[in-house]
C-alpha cells in the first residue's frame, strides 16, 4: 500500500488525508511545531480536535521530530502549512527531497519582488531547496472552493490542481479524485495560484459591507441588509482578478471559475478575512482589527500588503492603470496607510471591462 505525507496538521492540511486515505493511501500526518496538541488528540485519542472529527484508520500521527521517519518512502508530500510558513517548509523538507519527488501545496499567498513582479508561493518554496534539486522537484497546488471541514465530511468539492508538468498535475488528481472530491488540472499554475490568493484579499472587501451594516445600526425594521453592496464589492472582485490575470498573461477565465468567483464565493461565507473586513468596515484601524484578531493568521491582509508594494511598480510600469484596480487600491489603503473606509461607487464600474 502506497504512503503519502501531509507536514502540517492543521485543518486543511489534515482534510487532504480523507481523500487520499478513501482511495486507500496510508497517509502520515506530521505536526508542525505548532500543531503539537493536534497531533498529541491524534495519537491518542485519534481525534482531530479542530476537525471536530475521528481521524480515518489508515492515517499515523507524528510529531515533527519524527519527520524523517514519517517521511520514508512516500509517493509525494502535501504542504499543509499557511502562507507564513511556505519558507519553513521548503527549509525543513530541503535535508530530504530528491530528484523526481513532487510536492502539493495548499497554501494560499503571493509576494511582491523589487521589481512589482507577484510571485507565487510555489516558486518561494521552491527558492528553499536545494540548488541540485531545485529545478527536480515538482511542485503542484491546489486551488477553488474547498472548506476543510466540508472536505472531511465528504461533502462535494469541485477543485483545480496545477502544476508546471500536466502529467504532475493529472497524476496528482487521479490520486485525490472521489465521487466527492472533483478535481480538473492545469498547467497555469501561475493564474491559478493568483486566482485563489487574489480571492483572499477580495473576500476581505466583499467583509466590509457587513461591517457598514453594522456601523449603520444594523438590519432596519423592515428587514433591509446590505447584500446589493457586498453583491457590487463581489463583482467588482472579480473583475480585478481578471485584470491581474490578464496583466501577467495568465487564464483570465479562473478569474469567474472555480479559482476566482467560486472560491470567492466560499470564503465571503465566514473566517478571517471576512472577519477582519468586518471589523474595518464597522470603522477599525487595521491596527485595532488586528488586536481583535490577534493570534490569527491574516493571510488575507498579508497578500494586501504584498500587493501594496508591488502596486506602484505596476502602475508605474504602464501595467494597469488605477482605475482599473480600484477596490484594491481602497484595501491598500485601509490595511496598508491605516485610511478609513471611503467607497467612491460611482467610479467602481467606469473601467471598460472589454
Amino acid at each position: 500500500m502506497k504512503k503519502v505525507a501531509i507536514l502540517g496538521a492543521g485543518m486543511m492540511g489534515s482534510a487532504a488525508a480523507w481523500p487520499l486515505t478513501d482511495n486507500g493511501y496510508k497517509v502520515n500526518l506530521i505536526g508542525t511545531h505548532l500543531d503539537s496538541e493536534i497531533i498529541r488528540s491524534c495519537k491518542k485519542d485519534r481525534f482531530h480536535p479542530r476537525l471536530k472529527r475521528k481521524i480515518p484508520d489508515l492515517v499515523t500521527p507524528f510529531y515533527l521530530e519524527e519527520l524523517e521517519n514519517a517521511l520514508e518512502d512516500v509517493a509525494f508530500i502535501v504542504s499543509g502549512v499557511n502562507s507564513m510558513g511556505i519558507r519553513w517548509i521548503g527549509q525543513t523538507l530541503a535535508p530530504f527531497v530528491k530528484p523526481g519527488d513532487r510536492v502539493i501545496g495548499i497554501t494560499k499567498g503571493l509576494e511582491a519582488d523589487e521589481e512589482g513582479n507577484m510571485v507565487i508561493l510555489p516558486e518561494v518554496l521552491r527558492q528553499e531547496l536545494p540548488l541540485k534539486v531545485r529545478e527536480r522537484v515538482s511542485i503542484a497546488v491546489v486551488g477553488g472552493p474547498c472548506i476543510a471541514g466540508e472536505l472531511a465530511g465528504r461533502r462535494q468539492s469541485c477543485v483545480y490542481f496545477g502544476s508546471r508538468e500536466i502529467e504532475t498535475a493529472q497524476q496528482l488528481g487521479d490520486v485525490f479524485r472521489t465521487d466527492y472530491y472533483h478535481v480538473w488540472t492545469t498547467n497555469d499554475i501561475a493564474g491559478l495560484e493568483t486566482a485563489v490568493a487574489l480571492k483572499n484579499a477580495y473576500a476581505l472587501g466583499v467583509g466590509i459591507a457587513a461591517g457598514l451594516l453594522e456601523k449603520s445600526g444594523g438590519t432596519d425594521d423592515a428587514g433591509a441588509h446590505m447584500h446589493n453592496l457586498a453583491a457590487a464589492l463581489f463583482a467588482r472582485s472579480c473583475m480585478e482578478i481578471y485584470r491581474f490575470l490578464e496583466m501577467q498573461g495568465l487564464n483570465t477565465d479562473f478569474a469567474f471559475g472555480l479559482p476566482g468567483a467560486g472560491d470567492l464565493y466560499v470564503t465571503c461565507q465566514g473566517g478571517r478575512s471576512v472577519t477582519l473586513g468586518k471589523l474595518l468596515g464597522a470603522g477599525k484601524t487595521f491596527a485595532e482589527a488586528s488586536q481583535v484578531l490577534a493570534g490569527e493568521t491574516l493571510e488575507a491582509a498579508m497578500i494586501i500588503q504584498q500587493i501594496g508594494k508591488a502596486l506602484p511598480k505596476i502602475f508605474e510600469k504602464g501595467l494597469l492603470k488605477e482605475n482599473q484596480v480600484p477596490f484594491m487600491n481602497l484595501l491598500v489603503d485601509a490595511i496598508v496607510h491605516e485610511e478609513p473606509i471611503k467607497f467612491k461607487l460611482d467610479f467602481f464600474f467606469n473601467d471598460e471591462f472589454v
